[in-house]
């Protein structure tokens, strides 16, 4: 594995702390650092909620050493964050990353770079870069293509005047990500269609991919099975815009084809902070329920049939879909939504249009045999291709791959 195969310190910068893991970003880095803290010195930066206190107390479990900064995040929901918005018009850098500008980060990190020798800088997410006082020396680890989800965004925005200003945060977005993509000295993508999608967009040649990974152990279902209570369930941060209009879109085109054969058919959505046209659909239709936040998702998983992933917009890849085949729960995605996933037919039903969505979920929630073959095989595509401790010898390759900083 050349240098890496030796003791590393790492300076590993990020917008938020990894507890509570909420989102599949998270579950990522918290994974792979993990794994990565065993063998090498981890120096954690990244913003703290000053109401959230587990974040930071936990974060011994992934880093040797954590720095915050305090920064409450502006709600999307406040007047403050409208304030934003209209500010966002006149700003060149898109309001998805100015809104975590901060002094304190700009002057911890050049502290940081300054009074001590890190053998390697990572930027966790695009977002962080923007506090960087100098890109050079640095890694990029970039879990999505932004521009892309910007670029879906406005694809599908629903009146003239939201299609304006997205427009013209995605035209910002895709300006401010190309400068950072070439000024880092490697970008980590998490699939090869990611890095094959910023080559051609961005011109980066210094790029390489980690696979996805997911923990087999913690997502194996228990000897006794709890029995199937619910058809169909989807999980994921409801309080993303690529989630929330993927199961909108889904309850509103595909849910009543699927109930004309199954009309007792009932959803599950399982994911943090729904917004309010989420905890609509319950409140509309008693075969629809929303959880929000929950400690623990497997349960839920081991109690459903069939695993959803109805998106139109997205980029990365997703880990709800690895999570659910290690959980032998058979899936159905778009693919915009398996985009970055490493499986066959045998593994995962791909459908776009609602129609041809509503088939898939209806013959694999009437086909219990159907529906076995393929939670064996993805389980077995898991188990033996992407664990974490695979995925975090890959990301060793490629920081040894891109040098130490200049």
């Amino acid at each position: 594995m050349g240098r890496t195969a030796h003791h590393l310190k790492l300076l590993w910068v990020k917008s938020d702390f990894l507890h509570p893991t909420t989102r599949g970003g998270q579950i990522r880095t918290l994974e792979m650092l993990r794994c990565l803290h065993q063998r090498h010195e981890v120096h954690y930066l990244a913003f703290r909620d000053p109401g959230d206190s587990e974040g930071l107390e936990r974060s011994s479990e992934y880093c040797s050493r954590a720095y915050p900064i305090d920064l409450a995040v502006v709600r999307k929901s406040s007047l403050r964050f409208q304030a934003r918005l209209a500010a966002g018009l006149f700003d060149p850098v898109p309001l998805a990353v100015s809104r975590f500008r901060s002094a304190a980060m700009h002057d911890k990190i050049a502290e940081l770079r300054s009074a001590q020798r890190f053998d390697r800088v990572v930027c966790d997410f695009l977002i962080p870069a923007v506090n960087f006082p100098s890109l050079r020396g640095i890694v990029l680890f970039q879990h999505n293509v932004e521009s892309t989800i910007w670029r879906r965004r406005v694809e599908h925005a629903r009146n003239p005047l939201e299609r304006f200003y997205l427009r013209r945060q995605a035209a910002r977005m895709r300006t401010f990500e190309q400068r950072v993509c070439r000024a880092v000295d490697g970008v980590i993508a998490v699939s090869d269609t990611d890095a094959a999608e910023m080559r051609e967009l961005f011109g980066v040649e210094r790029i390489g991919a980690v696979p996805t990974g997911v923990n087999i152990e913690y997502f194996s279902p228990p000897p006794e099975r709890p029995r199937a209570d619910n058809d169909l369930i989807f999980i994921g941060s409801m309080d993303w815009t690529p989630n929330v209009d993927g199961i909108l879109e889904f309850v509103r085109t595909t849910l009543p084809l699927i109930r004309r054969e199954r009309p007792s058919a009932s959803l599950l959505i399982v994911g943090r902070d729904p917004s309010p046209e989420i905890r609509d659909l319950a409140r509309h239709d008693p075969r629809i329920q929303v959880t929000g936040t929950v400690p623990d998702v497997r349960p839920f998983l081991w109690r459903s049939l069939v695993s959803i992933v109805p998106l139109r917009m997205g980029g990365g890849t997703r880990l709800k879909i690895y999570e659910s085949m290690a959980a032998r729960v058979a899936t159905v995605s778009t693919r915009v939504g398996a985009e970055g996933i490493f499986a066959s037919p045998a593994d995962i039903r791909l459908a776009d249009q609602p129609e041809q969505f509503a088939r898939a979920c209806l013959d694999l929630l009437a086909d219990a045999p159907a529906r076995d073959a393929l939670t064996a095989s993805a389980w077995t595509l898991v188990k033996e291709r992407f664990s974490w401790l695979q995925v975090a010898r890959r990301f060793e390759e490629l920081l040894d791959q891109f040098g130490p900083p200049a």
